[in-house]
C-alpha cells in the first residue's frame, strides 16, 4: 500500500469513524432510555427530552475537545505532561533523539515536527500526534531513551512518522475528539458519585449516589463502544507501521529489538498517566490488558518481522536490560553517533524512479535517511545553530533569501529593518558574514529544520513574515526557481500550522477534468529543466503525458509568467483526490527523469510542487548545481 492508498484508506475510515461515532451515540441515548424505563417507567415526554440533552452533550464535548486539540500534535503532547526538547540541548540522549527525527524528517520531505519527552514515564511507548506533518509532534517516554540503542529508536521513530506521513495521525486526534464525547458521560457519573461523599447524610446523599450510579453505569456504555472504535481503527495499522519502519531503515532488528525489550522490561510499555483517550496513537499499549486492545498482541508484531522469534528471549533481553538499567553512557553515544556518520557518507543520491515513486512516497528508504543525515551534518554550525534558535528562526529564513548582488542585498536588509526592527537585520548580517556562501541541496532541508523554532511565533509575526518573504524575492524584480519555492513552501506549512483543522490531503476531483492545469505544471517543470533547449523540453513533456488522463492535451502549453500561472494551477491541483494525485507526481517524475539528469531547477521545482500538494517528496538524487543567484 503506498501513500495516496494510505490517503484514500484515511478517507474512508474517518467516515466509517464517523458512522461507529454514530452507532455509539445512539448506543448511549438508548442506554439512558433503558435507565428512565426502568426507574421511572414509560414517560415518552421525559425520553424524548434525556435523548436530546444526551446527544447536546456529546456532540458539544466532542467539539469542545476538538477545539482544545487545534493547537495540534504540540497540544497532546504537553496534556501528557510532555516536555519540549530543545534544539540546542546538549543533553546526548535528546540530542540523538533530535537527530534521529530531524534525519526522518528530511528524508520524508516533511517539517521537522516538536520533539518532546514525557519525563515521568519508565515505559518504552512513543506516539505522533497533529493534524498534519506542518502542525505535528512526535513524543517518546523517558524509558523509551534511556533502554533503546540508536537503531531501536530509528525503528520506533520511523514506525511513527509512517503515521505521520499516510494520514493516520489526523485520523487519530479527530478520534480523541469522538472519544471524549462518549467518554465525558462516565466523567459526570464519577463527579456525582464523588459529590455525595460530602453530603450531610446517608438520606440526602442517596439520591446523588443513585444517578450517580445510572450515570456511570450509560458512561461505561460508552467506554465500551469507545474502546471497540478505537479497536476497529487501529490494530492493522500498526502492522502496516511496522512494516514501514523495516523499509523505511532497512534493518528489521531496529523495531523488533525496541518490542522485544517493551516484552522484557518490567514497566513494558505501561503508562502512569491516564492513556485511555490516547490509547489508539502510541507505539504500544499504554494501559494493561482490556477488551478490544488497540494494539495486536506484542508476540504477534514481532513474529511478523522476525519469524524466528521465542518468547524465550524476554528473558535474555530481560537480564541484559538489568546489567544496562542505567542510560547509555555519553562516550558510548559519541562513539556511535561517529560511527554512524561514517556510514552515511557511504551511499550517494538515489535517481529518482518515475514508475516506483509513489511507492517510497510516505516511505522513504534507509538510503534517503543517509542523504538526509549528510545533508544536515554538512550545514555551517553558525547556520544549523541559528536554524535551532527561536531567536534567529526568522532571520534564517531570510538569510536564505539574501541576493548575491550587493545593491539588491542592502536594499533586502532595509526591508528587514522596516519589517522586522534593526536587532533582526543585524542578526542576518551577521549570518551572511559568518556563511556567505551555502551549498545550494541544503538550502531547502535548512527551512525545513527552521520550522519547529518558527512556528513557535505568534501569528501576528508569521503573517509579517509571508509578506517580508514576498518583498525579499521581488527585490530585484524577478523570481527564481530557488526563491519560489522557498516561498511556496514556507507559505504552504506557515498556513498549515496556524490552521490545521483545515488541511485536506486530497479532494475529489479526477485528473483528466484539472487536464490543463496539469499541463500547466508539467510545461513549467519541463521548461526549467532544459531551459536553452526547448525541444529537449517538448520531449520530457511529451514524456509526462502519455497516460489516458492527457488525452485531451494536444501540445506542451506556452506559459509566459510561470510562477503566477503555477499558483494558479496548483491552488486547484490540491483538490485532485490521492489516487489521482499519485498520478501527476508520476507524470511530473517523468517529467524530470526524462534526460536521465536532474538539474538543481528541477529538483527544488519538484519538491515544492509536491508540497503544495500536500504530497511528501523524499530526498532523491543530487541535482546538477547551477549558477549562484
Amino acid at each position: 500500500m503506498n501513500f495516496f492508498e494510505h490517503q484514500d484508506r484515511a478517507r474512508r475510515q474517518t467516515k466509517f469513524l464517523v458512522f461507529l461515532f454514530s452507532l455509539a451515540v445512539i448506543g448511549i441515548i438508548a442506554a439512558v432510555n433503558l435507565v428512565i424505563l426502568f426507574t421511572v417507567g414509560p414517560d415518552v415526554g421525559l425520553m424524548i427530552g434525556a435523548s436530546f440533552i444526551t446527544g447536546a452533550i456529546i456532540g458539544l464535548a466532542s467539539m469542545f475537545r476538538a477545539m482544545q486539540l487545534r493547537g495540534g500534535g504540540g497540544e497532546v503532547a504537553r496534556s501528557l505532561g510532555g516536555v519540549l526538547v530543545e534544539p540546542g540541548t546538549t543533553d546526548p540522549l535528546r540530542r540523538r533523539l533530535r537527530n534521529v527525527v530531524e534525519e526522518m524528517a528530511i528524508a520524508s520531505g516533511v517539517p521537522v515536527p516538536e520533539v518532546y519527552v514525557l519525563e515521568h514515564e519508565q515505559g518504552i511507548n512513543a506516539f505522533a500526534a497533529g493534524y498534519s506533518p506542518a502542525d505535528a509532534a512526535v513524543a517518546v517516554t523517558r524509558g523509551t531513551l534511556e533502554h533503546l540503542d540508536r537503531d531501536e529508536l530509528q525503528g520506533v521513530i520511523a514506525h511513527e512518522f509512517s503515521h505521520v506521513l499516510n494520514g493516520d495521525m489526523r485520523l487519530n486526534i479527530r478520534l480523541v475528539g469522538f472519544l471524549f464525547g462518549i467518554l465525558v458521560i462516565a466523567i459526570i457519573g464519577r463527579r456525582l458519585l464523588f459529590s455525595a461523599r460530602y453530603a450531610r447524610d446517608s438520606r440526602s446523599a442517596a439520591p446523588a449516589v443513585a444517578i450517580g450510579l445510572a450515570v456511570m453505569l450509560v458512561g461505561y456504555i460508552g467506554l465500551f463502544f469507545g474502546r471497540w472504535i478505537k479497536s476497529a481503527v487501529s490494530r492493522q495499522r500498526e502492522f502496516l507501521a511496522d512494516a514501514s519502519a523495516v523499509q523505511f531503515t532497512r534493518h528489521p532488528d531496529g523495531i523488533s529489538g525496541a518490542l522485544k525489550k517493551i516484552g522484557a522490561l518490567y514497566a513494558g510499555s505501561f503508562m502512569t498517566t491516564d492513556s485511555e483517550e490516547v490509547g489508539h496513537m502510541l507505539f504500544a499499549r499504554g494501559m494493561g490488558r482490556q477488551m478490544f486492545a488497540t494494539h495486536p498482541p506484542l508476540e504477534e508484531r514481532i513474529r511478523a518481522i522476525d519469524p524466528n522469534f521465542e518468547p524465550e528471549e524476554f528473558k535474555r533481553i530481560a537480564e541484559q536490560l538489568d546489567r544496562h538499567a542505567q542510560a547509555r553512557k555519553a562516550e558510548a553515544e559519541a562513539e556511535q553517533a561517529e560511527a554512524a556518520e561514517e556510514r552515511k557518507r557511504g551511499p550517494g543520491g538515489l535517481p529518482l524512479d518515475p514508475e516506483n515513486l509513489a511507492e517510497q512516497i510516505g516511505q522513504p528508504g534507509l538510503n534517503q535517511v543517509f542523504i538526509a543525515a549528510a545533508l544536515a551534518a554538512a550545514i555551517p554550525k553558525p547556520l544549523e545553530r541559528a536554524a535551532h534558535s527561536d531567536e534567529w528562526a526568522m532571520e534564517t529564513v531570510c538569510y536564505l533569501l539574501l541576493s548575491n548582488d550587493p545593491d539588491t542585498r542592502e536594499e533586502q536588509l532595509l526591508m528587514i529593518t522596516r519589517q522586522l526592527g534593526e536587532e533582526s537585520e543585524r542578526q542576518v548580517r551577521a549570518l551572511r558574514q559568518a556563511c556567505p556562501e551555502l551549498a545550494a541541496e541544503q538550502r531547502l532541508p535548512l527551512l525545513e529544520i527552521v520550522f519547529p523554532s518558527l512556528r513557535k511565533r505568534p501569528e501576528r509575526e508569521l503573517l509579517e513574515l509571508m509578506a517580508l518573504i514576498e518583498q525579499l524575492i521581488q527585490a530585484d524584480g524577478q523570481i527564481d526557481v530557488f526563491e519560489w519555492s522557498l516561498a511556496r513552501l514556507a507559505g504552504r506549512h506557515i498556513e498549515d500550522a496556524l490552521h490545521p483543522e483545515r488541511v485536506q490531503p486530497g479532494g475529489r476531483k479526477k485528473l483528466e477534468k484539472l487536464a490543463g492545469q496539469a499541463a500547466t505544471v508539467i510545461s513549467v517543470l519541463a521548461a526549467h529543466g532544459h531551459p536553452d533547449h526547448p525541444e529537449q523540453a517538448r520531449s520530457a513533456f511529451e514524456a509526462a503525458t502519455t497516460d489516458d488522463w492527457a488525452g485531451a492535451i494536444e501540445a506542451m502549453p506556452e506559459v509566459r509568467q510561470w510562477h503566477e500561472e503555477l499558483d494558479q494551477a496548483l491552488k486547484v491541483l490540491d483538490s485532485l483526490k490521492p489516487s489521482e494525485k499519485q498520478k501527476l507526481v508520476t507524470a511530473l517524475a517523468r517529467c524530470v527523469m526524462h534526460d536521465g539528469e536532474i538539474v538543481l531547477a528541477e529538483a527544488e521545482l519538484m519538491r515544492a510542487i509536491c508540497g503544495l500538494l500536500h504530497v511528501p517528496l523524499p530526498v532523491f538524487g543530487q541535482a546538477e548545481e547551477e549558477s549562484a543567484r
